[in-house]
């Protein structure tokens, strides 16, 4: 895979195969994944429940369950594997140069400590500063992600706060250790909408304000809509198309990604959602051939035969779909998403023209 990205890669993750051994055999949850994180960019890995994203995150956090096993590929950090190194090695990359934060900020936090010395904790333990240098460290990041009225807040424990709040705590003690790169793993699932936006935009201000660079895990290609500067889609363990944002919004290929951007409410439309018919494949035993061919109804047979390569787009953007061989017959997107698309050409040109104007 070429990703064909010219900025400074600060994460270079290649071929990644991830297994877990299990009573019935060995389920293959994540099968050869390739990306890589430019400095000061935020990639994000979209694709459904049990697609294999949140293995991903986790491989790259050291935080596999026992049974898992890294069977092949290389997660390159600050000139080291991270799929070679000791735990010891990783007590000093995880939390402190890699920060990770989890979708469920009530069972990420301590229920019994307040938040404040949640985060001056994870202060004291890896900087050598003092209690009290360390509770102004604490107050300041509070601040740094819009905790209103710190000084009362510090002495809440976390049942005290609401979802928004907590999960503020939780990027409060993510970025504790200025981190240069900063793993969501669905942060915002458990929120309401508004609060869901409030928080992103949040996690925008802070990778220019602090030159972070994120991976954005979501099954919500909706969510990264205005933050991504790459997109990775993923089905069944396996990457089948990647671009720039705006070349997997605005110009999708493969039949999965149709899939994932149809299945978006959208608030401009009285068109109907297109669910995405059938279920994932079994990970015990992959299928042969496309993993999304029994679901996807541009199928050819081939499909159900032999697995697509990548082919190109553009030297940014690539899909795994056979629809883009030279032979296949031509096959236009979904009308609902082809009509989404051109709505939001609109907008944006209606956008930059109106700035255009105003700056006159």
């Amino acid at each position: 895979m070429n990703n064909q990205i010219n900025d400074e890669i600060v994460l270079d993750v290649q071929d990644l195969t991830v297994s877990f051994r299990g009573f019935v055999g060995k389920v293959q949850a994540v099968r050869g994944v390739s990306f890589q994180l430019p400095r000061g960019k935020t990639v994000a890995i979209v694709g459904e429940s049990g697609s294999g994203k949140s293995v991903t995150a986790k491989s790259i956090m050291g935080i596999l369950a026992g049974n898992a096993i890294i069977e092949k590929g290389s997660i390159l950090y600050d000139g080291d594997d991270l799929t070679k190194i000791s735990e010891k090695q990783f007590q000093d990359i995880r939390g402190k140069k890699i920060g990770l934060i989890f979708q469920d900020p009530l069972s990420s936090l301590n229920p019994i400590m307040k938040v404040g010395k949640q985060i001056t904790e994870m202060i004291l333990e890896n900087q050598k500063v003092s209690k009290k240098e360390a509770r102004e460290r604490a107050l300041d990041l509070m601040r740094d992600v819009g905790i209103p009225d710190v000084e009362q807040r510090f002495e809440h424990y976390p049942f005290q706060l609401s979802g928004g709040m907590r999960q503020r705590i939780v990027i409060a003690i993510a970025l504790a250790n200025e981190p240069e790169i900063l793993i969501c793993d669905e942060p915002t699932t458990a929120l309401d909408v508004t609060v869901q936006a409030r928080i992103l935009d949040m996690i925008n201000e802070l990778k220019y304000q602090k030159n972070l660079s994120i991976v954005f895990i979501t099954h919500d290609l909706g969510v990264v809509a205005n933050m991504a500067d790459f997109v990775y889609v993923m089905y069944a363990g396996k990457v089948v198309e990647y671009g720039t944002s705006e070349e997997i919004f605005f110009n999708p290929k493969h039949p999965y990604t149709w899939a994932l951007l149809s299945s978006m409410p959208d608030m401009d439309s009285k068109e109907k959602l297109l669910a995405i018919p059938g279920t994932p494949p079994n990970m015990l035993e992959p299928p042969v051939g496309d993993a999304f061919a029994s679901r996807n109804r541009y199928a050819m047979e081939i499909d159900f035969k032999e697995q697509p390569p990548f082919f190109k787009v553009s030297d940014t953007h690539y899909a795994a779909t056979w629809l883009l061989h030279e032979n296949a017959p031509d096959v236009e997107m979904p009308e609902v998403l082809r009509n989404r698309i051109d709505r939001m050409l609109v907008e944006e040109e209606e956008y930059h023209k109106g700035r255009g104007e105003g700056n006159q």
